[in-house]
């Protein structure tokens, strides 16, 4: 990854042409920078381009589970009937199909590592919960860990 590679996102994630931004996220061909874009996202521009991202045949494990977190997937795994209730329908559609591919393992590339910033207590609770919670929701992704800078 080189500053230029950078540069190119910075312009897309301030891109306000919406259809361009979606064409070159559908051709990033490179984990790590669909890490970066994915982690500097603005969740207040909303889900049709995270779920471009979590499409990506690129995208890493680290990276869907990063976007998990990041729009509080937590209270998925805490309390589910909570979460299919919401009457945010697009927020409640992308965590359901994104814990799903998570999951089921539809997320082949494993290079990029992600670890849940969950203490010893949340996890006890989780799993006190619902002790069916998948470990890759809990514990340290495969691969290594990627130093994100802020774009």
């Amino acid at each position: 990854m080189n500053n230029k590679e950078l540069e190119k996102l910075k312009e897309l994630l301030y891109c306000e042409d919406s259809e361009e931004i979606k064409k070159e996220v559908k051709h990033i061909n490179n984990s790590i920078l669909l890490h970066i874009f994915a982690a500097n996202y603005n969740w207040d521009n909303g889900f049709e381009i995270p779920n471009i991202i979590i499409n990506n045949e690129h995208c890493d494990l680290g990276t869907a589970l990063m976007m998990f977190y990041s729009v509080d997937g937590y209270r998925l795994l805490e309390n589910q009937t909570n979460v299919f209730s919401s009457q945010m329908t697009d927020w409640k559609e992308f965590i359901s199909n994104l814990y799903h591919k998570i999951k089921n393992n539809k997320f082949k590339k494993q290079e990029i590592s992600f670890t849940p910033q969950l203490s010893k207590v949340q996890i006890y609770k989780l799993k006190k919960n619902n002790p069916n919670i998948p470990d890759v929701f809990l514990n340290k992704s495969p691969g290594k860990e990627i130093e994100i800078p802020v774009l």
